[in-house]
């Protein structure tokens, strides 16, 4: 039987390839997970309330775009947090933004771009759809170290014009998974510039954007309307899996301009599964709801802390701008993770496993992963014993 040759070359999936390497091994400790990015702060009581209510939804197919209160709440939030003036008819409700972030490339990319195969920007290391999502639509893949010599951010002005001239789409998280770092207004100035120079998109993921330090992050629709950017220019992606600590409910959104919203929602037409009812309810009641996002956010900033002073005097060992992973310098990333498995029971992530090898350099093979999303006792725990056990 044949299969497609595309994707021939992707490498096994982050958890397979940890579980291979440390299942073989006895934990040297109680164990704790610090490797998967699930939020385990409470989520609001009042979901279950609102699902109970509206069972009768389950009974019915959901609007494929999302129930009007939803886009409704969605607008709203947007006009909140980044004085940007969406409607309703440019958002689609999404079922967990991976399949934003997967079907807005199936959306949105051309065959070709100047008569020839059209790149796809990805930074590195990244979310592993995004680079999934460019082999699916024949794109090519380009990948932009994240170092930190490049603020973990990738560096679109080090691409020659040949290869911008290529360009269909740039993917840009910020805050960036795994390290944290914040796109700031000159960095979406010149990135804006240059896809209006080159005419290109920008997937602004977003979803980590309410989880931070000092700061609220800027956005890329508030950078868009600020710069006056074509809003076909930009497309951004937001879930309640990190704000709200509902990874479980599968809510998120897609928004952008109304050519770019009206392709992706005729495709979701034929290939997507909306929400069903009773937990489009929740999500309208969650968006509309702050309280219980200011309380997450003090825990986690609560959390910089805690790391802060456990790893103080520890080069590159400072807990990031937002987000919440530590990027944790080490020699070698699975070395160190056996070890800290082997000697203290604590699970991390070789930072390689979220990294693709170009031109023979990993940028994440001398780094380890750690999700901060324990208690702030066990997370203290943790960490004090992953010191000890690295950089003692």
């Amino acid at each position: 039987m044949v299969f497609p040759e595309r994707f021939s070359n992707l490498p096994e999936y982050a958890f397979p390839r940890l579980r291979a390497l440390l299942d073989g091994h006895p934990p040297g400790g109680d164990v704790l997970h610090m490797t998967i990015g699930e939020p385990r702060h409470e989520f609001p009581g009042f979901v279950a309330d609102v699902i109970a209510a509206n069972t009768d939804g389950f009974g019915k197919y959901p609007p494929n775009e999302g129930m009007p209160e939803l886009l409704d709440a969605i607008s709203g939030w947007l006009l909140r947090r980044y004085d940007a003036r969406i409607p309703s008819e440019q958002i689609m409700a999404l079922n967990g933004t991976r399949e934003g972030l997967y079907n807005a490339m199936m959306a949105l990319c051309p065959e070709t771009k100047n008569g020839a195969k059209p790149v796809v920007l990805v930074p590195n290391p990244f979310y592993q759809v995004y680079a999934v999502a460019a082999l699916s639509v024949g794109a090519e893949p380009v990948f932009l170290p994240c170092t930190r010599e490049t603020g973990f951010l990738p560096d679109f002005t080090s691409l020659e014009a040949s290869v911008l001239d290529r360009v269909a789409v740039a993917y840009v998280c910020s805050p960036s998974n795994p390290q944290g770092a914040v796109a700031d207004r000159d960095y979406w100035r010149t990135l804006f510039a240059l896809a209006e120079k080159h005419d290109f998109r920008v997937f602004a993921d977003e979803c980590y954007s309410e989880v931070w330090r000092k700061e609220a992050p800027v956005g890329a629709l508030q950078m868009a309307a600020e710069m006056g950017t074509d809003p076909e220019r930009v497309v951004v992606f937001h879930s309640l899996s990190k704000r709200s600590n509902l990874p479980g409910l599968r809510s998120g959104f897609v928004a952008g301009g109304p050519l770019s919203i009206a392709r992706i929602r005729q495709l979701r037409a034929y290939a997507g599964t909306p929400l069903p009812l009773p937990l489009q309810k929740a999500a309208t009641a969650v968006w509309l709801d702050e309280a219980h996002v200011d309380a997450s956010r003090a825990r986690y900033q609560a959390k910089y802390t805690i790391a802060d002073k456990v790893f103080k005097g520890i080069d590159g060992c400072a807990s990031p701008e937002a987000g919440f992973f530590l990027w944790l310098p080490v020699d070698d990333g699975e070395t160190a993770a056996i070890k800290i498995w082997r000697e203290t029971g604590v699970r991390v992530l070789p930072g390689a496993y979220l990294s693709r090898e170009v031109d023979g350099e990993n940028p994440g093979a001398g780094y380890i992963r750690v999700a901060m999303v324990l208690n702030e006792e066990e997370l203290q725990r943790g960490l004090e014993a992953l010191r000890d056990c690295i950089y003692r």
